[in-house]
Order: structure tokens, then C-alpha cells, then sequence
């Protein structure tokens, strides 16, 4: 699972230094296009990432200028994250990515969709 992991991600290389993002901050990135506002928490427990990994890469992101941090103002030891406009516009220049990554894998939509329900079931059964 590793050394297919590994060539996974150093096919997205070439596309994300077009957009100027590692693999870490483009799936940070997926999850703040669908949901625009998320606590470091929610973020972390949607990425299975510690906060050791993700404050490096958000400080990242935030200069950038693709998200914004802030305190909340109900409780000051949330940290939430939001996308920002430039981080929105991002999207567009992204969206072809994941076709060209299902392209590069020679996978049938059915054998992605399989491989997909699989991983999601081994993780949720080594995260339990």
C-alpha cells in the first residue's frame, strides 16, 4: 500500500506545482471546496491528520492567501479555518486534475469506484 501510495501522489506532482500546492495542502484544499468553513479539528478528523502536520501547511496555505485562519469568537482554542476568495478561484485551475490522475491509472470508473468503498472500509476499520 505504500509504494502504491507513493507513485499515486508523484503522478499529482506535475499538476500541483502548476497550481503551486503540495499533495497535502490540494486535499486540504478538495475539503474546503465542498465546504467552504471547517475547525482545525473537523479538518484533521476529515484527513486523518495531526495537528502537528496541519498547522505548518495551513500557516502555508494562509499565506498564499487561499484560506484564512482565526480564532473563534466563542470559544478562542478553536482555530477556524476558511477559504478565501483566491483559495475559491483556485478550484477552476484544479479541476482537471482528478480526471487526468483516473486517466493515468487505467482503473474502469467501476474498478475506481471498488477500489474506493474498499479503502474507505480499511480505514474506517483501522481508525475504529
Amino acid at each position: 500500500m505504500y509504494a502504491c501510495s507513493k507513485e499515486v501522489i508523484k503522478q499529482y506532482r506535475p499538476y500541483l506545482d502548476e497550481i503551486n500546492l503540495t499533495y497535502t495542502q490540494y486535499i486540504a484544499m478538495m475539503v474546503f471546496w465542498e465546504q467552504k468553513s471547517l475547525s482545525l479539528k473537523e479538518l484533521g478528523e476529515k484527513l486523518y491528520l495531526d495537528s502537528g502536520t496541519l498547522t505548518p501547511m495551513l500557516k502555508n496555505l494562509e499565506s498564499k492567501g487561499f484560506v484564512k485562519r482565526t480564532r473563534s469568537s466563542k470559544d478562542e482554542r478553536v482555530l477556524e479555518i476558511k477559504i478565501t476568495p483566491l483559495g475559491e478561484e483556485l478550484k477552476e485551475k484544479a479541476k482537471d486534475i482528478p480526471v487526468k490522475i483516473a486517466q493515468w491509472s487505467n482503473l474502469s470508473c467501476g474498478e475506481m469506484k471498488t477500489l474506493y468503498n474498499l479503502l474507505n472500509k480499511l480505514l474506517k476499520e483501522v481508525t475504529k
